[in-house]
């Protein structure tokens, strides 16, 4: 692999490739909305796609049938609608069938509440269809039996989708149902448990039970998920969840790895009672011979190493020795979170070796699939500034020359990361090469970067080769601060960056530049310190320039400064001045 290659995402064209992380998002973010932007217009205008041209016609390569073949007002339209996720179609139709009195098979007003349930009494979009596509696919198939919903719950909103509206078509059909069985109830929990509607769940819930009916796996996996958000306090949240454990086991419902893992999911807003029962959890899993998803993993790290006092190295280490042996497909929605977890986890703990293990781990295999755009970004974002930390400086450069921007493109913070390594190392012949990178990852104009950088240059003499090439970086920060125009907010000169640049071209024998950035400090009201004055007046003596100390002098008389007595003294001994210039 060409480390100085973009992602293979990526078009192979100077003007399409990423600089940074927010433009490779944007980047594979717009792939993704042309391709959703095509299949809108197919399913927006199917008449203009409706010619055959291929010989021999394969149909599994032609395009899906997206609109409905049957006109009549009839249970087999009905059932084509709901295949085809049409929301409001399928209610619709629903509606007429019933004012004309003909009755709905319960198999069919399932297949619908399916449908409304899984998208809020929404409409469909392309975007949803992709999330969950089999649930639908197969009508014949008990939908509540299939997978556990994939959206992921947010902290302090459960759906970062629609949310369950107040007498919702779902509701109103599902109270005109003649008869109702326990996937009735099933599917409108599991909604009201997606669509953010926890207390409505647990009361149908309440209903299903006083039927006399039984919830399968996949509830109760989604009202264990929901318990955060039924109790507030750690210990009754606990209790809740093993309220519904117990009345699986009455109801002899086997439980599943998506259970184990919503019940950790929920300890993970336990505090100190998650800490106490997630290792039980673990060991009752062992028990039924469930193996662990890395979602199992990612919850139990996020438990023990999010908090203030962090656990030591030995739950992470074990939960290693188990990924490490194998190459983990997906089982949970979850599973996509561990390697950023655990490699913050690394950073936590300041342990390199771990974090080595981690990264050997997840490119074992296909499990490096795990990690899409952002996580990857996050996750080597967070291995590289541990290297800073950590290692020593040669290896640290050999990632960073490896890593960006094939695999990843620094954030600001990793560049900052990257100087202060340079700085411990005592390689700062290195920053023109990482400035160079700034330009080109458009981090030219942060602040704190330019401070950071200006101060480690012109902190110590070096040598002239050294001095000249920061001289130029000075140049070209200098350039980046006169820069005006519609892009560009005007980048106001600090007290501190004026005096780094000054004494960068100080240093480089640049008397002329110098003397414009001295300048600049009457101009904006700042105070240039004595090292800057100093470093100034040297670099007047080393190229014979009487004139401009004598400028020096009265740029200190001018603005009262304490050491102009002291800088008189040293310009009327050092240089020979004419009778006029004394």
């Amino acid at each position: 692999q060409d480390p100085t290659a973009a992602h293979y995402m990526f078009q192979d064209d100077p003007y399409l490739m990423p600089r940074n992380a927010a433009n490779a998002r944007l980047f594979s973010l717009s792939k993704e909305s042309g391709r959703n932007a095509a299949k809108y217009i197919i399913k927006q205008f199917p008449q203009y796609f409706d010619k055959t041209f291929s010989e021999p016609n394969v149909l599994c390569l032609m395009p899906e049938t997206l609109m409905p073949q049957i006109e009549s007002v009839s249970e087999e339209a009905l059932k084509e609608r709901i295949h085809l996720r049409r929301v409001k179609d399928s209610v619709d139709l629903f509606d007429q069938l019933i004012q004309a009195g003909t009755p709905v098979s319960l198999e069919t007003t399932n297949s619908l509440l399916d449908l409304l349930c899984f998208y809020g009494d929404e409409e469909s979009t392309p975007e949803k269809e992709e999330e969950e596509k089999e649930d639908l696919e197969e009508p014949g198939v008990n939908a509540s039996e299939q997978k556990a919903p994939k959206r992921q719950f947010q902290r302090g909103s459960q759906s970062s989708g629609s949310r369950w509206r107040e007498n919702n078509n779902a509701e109103r059909i599902f109270k005109i149902m003649p008869e109702r069985n326990a996937h009735s109830y099933c599917t409108m929990i599991r909604g009201m448990v997606k669509h953010g509607a926890s207390a409505k769940a647990y009361d149908m819930y309440m209903d299903l039970l006083n039927e006399r009916h039984k919830a399968d796996v996949h509830t109760f996996n989604a009202l264990i998920t929901a318990v955060p958000y039924l109790k507030e306090r750690f210990f009754e949240r606990w209790e809740l969840a093993k309220v519904f454990l117990n009345h699986m086991a009455q109801q002899e419902v086997q439980p599943n790895l998506l259970t184990f893992n919503a019940l950790l999911k929920t300890l993970r807003r336990c505090g100190g009672v998650g800490r106490s029962m997630s290792l039980l959890v673990i060991k009752e899993m062992e028990a039924l011979d469930i193996e662990p998803s890395l979602a199992t993993y990612d919850h139990l790290l996020f438990i023990f190493y999010r908090g203030v006092d962090l656990y030591p190295s030995g739950i992470i280490s074990e939960v290693l020795d188990d990924v490490e042996k194998r190459s983990f497909t997906p089982q949970d929605p979850d599973d996509a979170n561990f390697f950023t977890t655990a490699m913050q986890a690394c950073c936590d703990l300041k342990d390199i070796k771990l974090a080595y293990r981690l990264n050997k781990a997840m490119e074992k295999g296909d499990n490096w699939k795990f990690l899409d755009m952002d996580r990857l970004n996050a996750y080597w974002s967070k291995f590289f500034s541990l290297l800073c930390m950590m290692e020593q400086i040669d290896v640290v450069l050999k990632w960073y020359k490896e890593m960006s921007p094939s695999v990843f493109y620094p954030t600001p913070k990793n560049i900052l990361d990257l100087l202060q390594a340079l700085d411990a190392a005592n390689h700062l012949e290195a920053i023109p090469s990482v400035w160079e990178d700034m330009k080109q990852l458009g981090f030219n104009r942060r602040q704190e970067l330019l401070e950071e950088l200006l101060s480690l240059m012109s902190r110590e003499q070096h040598p002239d080769e050294v001095q000249l090439a920061f001289a130029k970086c000075a140049e070209d920060i200098k350039a980046v601060h006169e820069q005006t125009g519609r892009e560009h907010a005007l980048l106001e000169w600090t007290g501190s960056a004026l005096g780094h640049v000054a004494v960068l071209f100080s240093r480089a024998g640049r008397t002329q530049d110098a003397w414009n950035m001295m300048e600049r400090f009457q101009q904006i009201n700042r105070i240039p310190t004595d090292q800057v004055m100093n470093e100034f007046l040297n670099c007047a003596k080393q190229t014979n320039c009487p004139d401009e100390a004598i400028k020096l002098v009265k740029l200190a008389a001018s603005l009262d400064l304490p050491s102009c007595q002291r800088l008189k003294s040293r310009t009327e001994k050092e240089f020979e001045l004419s009778e006029e210039q004394k």
